[in-house]
C-alpha cells in the first residue's frame, strides 16, 4: 500500500518521539521556554494555550503518554490508523503521533498520515488526507476541534460534501479543544459522523475522558460536593510538573494523604453516575446584577435557538462579560456566521433581539438573557480551535 510520505516536520517528531520514548532526549516540539532540568521519565515537553495569560510548559512521562494512548485505543475497539489534521506542535497532535507509535508497534499498515504543517484547513483537504487511509479495512480515527467540524458541515449544505462523507467513514473522529455546541453534535451524529466528544489538557496528556466517561485508570471528582464544582483529575496521564515554576506546579497539582495525585482544572462541571458535564472555565463565570451566570448554558441555547431567528447557518457563539455601569458586567453575546459580510461587527435589532432574550430566559432564566448580541463573520482563536474569549470580550465592549 503506497502513501504520500509524512511532512518532513511531522516525521522528525514521530522519530524524536519514539527516541524520548527510548529513554532519549525529550521531545519539545515549540522551542523551550525555560533552560534546565526536566524531571526523571519526561518525553515530552508542551505548551498550555495560555488562557489564562503566559503559556507554561508542561512536562510529560513517557509513562503517562503510554498510559493515555493505550487507554484511548482500549475505548475505541483496539489501535488504527491516525489522520493528523492539527498541529503536531500542541498535545492533541502529539498524542495523535503517539497513538500512530503504539499502532505501528501493533502491525497496523501506514499509521499515520498528516497534513502539511501551517495547512490552511479546508473540507475538501480534509477528504483528500483522509482519502489514503480510508484504503482498507483498518480502523482510520482523526481528531478535530468544532470549528473544523463546524466548517466541514457546513460545506455539505453548500453542495461540496466530500469531507461529510469522508469523516462518515471513519471509525472515530475526536472532538475536543473546545466545548461542542449541542446542536453541532447532534446534526454531525445525525449524518453519521461517529463523533467521540473529548475532554481533556496538556496536564492530562491531552484527552482523558471521553463522552463523559474517564478513561481507564483516569478518576473524577468535584471540588465542591453536592452541586457543580471544579473539576479535579487523577490518574496515570498526570503531567509530572510545569517546567521551571514550582509554585505554579504546587498550586494546581496536589496529593491527597492516601498518595493519590489529583490536578485541579480551571472548569466548572457535574458528576451525575460518573459522567462528567463540563459547564465552562471557573473563571470565564459572569457575575451580572450579583448572579453567577456560566456562559457555556448560554452558548449552548442561543446556538440551538439563533439560526431560526436570524435565518442564518452554522452559527457560532460566544458569550461573555463586559463592564457595566448598571449591572457590574453586561452578559453579551457574539454570534458568528458565514453568511455574515467580512468584517461585520452588528448588533441586533431592538425587535430580533427580543425573542433571542425571551428563548435563553425561559430555559435558563433571565439573568441568563443577554443584553447584546453582535453579528460577526468569524470568532478569534488561539491555539487550536479555542475560542480567544478575551479578545471577544474586548471587541465587544468596543461596540
Amino acid at each position: 500500500m503506497e502513501h504520500a510520505p509524512l511532512p518532513a516536520s511531522v516525521g522528525t517528531i514521530a522519530r524524536q518521539l519514539r527516541g524520548a520514548l527510548d529513554g532519549g532526549p525529550a521531545l519539545a516540539p515549540l522551542a523551550r521556554l525555560h533552560a534546565g532540568d526536566l524531571p526523571d521519565g519526561t518525553a515530552v515537553v508542551v505548551r498550555t494555550s495560555g488562557s489564562t495569560g503566559t503559556p507554561r510548559e508542561v512536562a510529560l512521562t513517557a509513562a503517562a503518554l503510554r498510559a493515555s494512548a493505550t487507554a484511548t485505543h482500549e475505548r475505541l475497539g483496539g489501535p488504527g490508523r491516525w489522520v493528523l489534521s492539527l498541529p503536531a506542535t500542541h498535545v492533541a497532535g502529539v498524542q495523535v503521533v503517539m497513538r500512530s507509535l503504539l499502532a505501528a508497534d501493533a502491525g497496523v499498515p501506514t499509521p499515520l498520515v498528516a497534513a502539511e504543517p501551517g495547512a490552511r484547513f479546508t473540507p475538501d483537504g480534509l477528504a483528500a488526507l483522509l482519502a489514503p487511509a480510508l484504503v482498507d479495512d483498518a480502523p482510520v480515527h482523526v481528531s478535530l476541534v468544532p470549528t473544523q467540524l463546524h466548517r466541514v458541515l457546513a460545506a455539505a449544505d453548500d453542495g461540496a460534501p466530500a469531507g461529510l462523507e469522508a469523516l462518515a467513514r471513519c471509525g472515530s473522529v475526536l472532538l475536543g479543544g473546545a466545548a461542542t455546541p449541542p446542536p453541532l453534535l447532534a446534526r454531525a451524529l445525525a449524518l453519521g459522523v461517529p463523533v467521540v466528544r473529548t475532554y481533556g489538557m496538556s496536564e492530562t496528556a491531552g484527552g482523558c475522558v471521553y463522552d463523559g466517561v474517564p478513561l481507564t485508570g483516569v478518576r473524577l471528582r468535584l471540588a465542591a460536593a453536592g452541586g457543580p464544582g471544579v473539576v479535579e483529575i487523577a490518574g496515570p496521564t498526570l503531567a509530572a510538573c510545569y517546567v521551571g515554576d514550582p509554585d505554579a506546579t504546587a498550586a494546581v497539582f496536589r496529593t491527597d494523604d492516601d498518595g493519590t495525585r489529583w490536578f485541579r482544572t480551571s472548569d466548572l462541571g457535574t458528576l451525575d453516575a460518573g459522567v462528567l458535564a463540563v459547564l465552562g472555565r471557573a473563571d470565564d463565570v459572569v457575575v451580572t446584577g450579583g448572579v453567577n451566570v456560566a456562559p457555556a448554558a448560554v452558548e449552548a441555547v442561543l446556538a440551538e435557538v439563533l439560526p431560526g431567528v436570524l435565518g442564518v447557518r452554522g452559527a457560532e457563539v460566544c458569550v461573555v462579560g463586559v463592564p457595566d455601569a448598571e449591572w457590574g458586567q453586561a452578559l453579551v453575546a457574539v454570534v458568528a456566521t458565514q453568511d455574515a459580510p467580512s468584517g461585520a461587527f452588528a448588533p441586533l435589532p431592538p425587535e430580533v433581539l427580543a425573542p433571542v432574550r425571551a428563548a435563553v430566559a425561559a430555559r435558563l432564566g433571565a439573568p441568563s438573557a443577554p443584553r447584546r448580541v453582535y453579528v460577526t463573520g468569524s470568532l478569534p482563536l488561539r491555539g487550536p480551535g479555542k475560542v480567544d474569549r478575551r479578545a471577544v470580550a474586548e471587541a465587544a465592549a468596543a461596540h
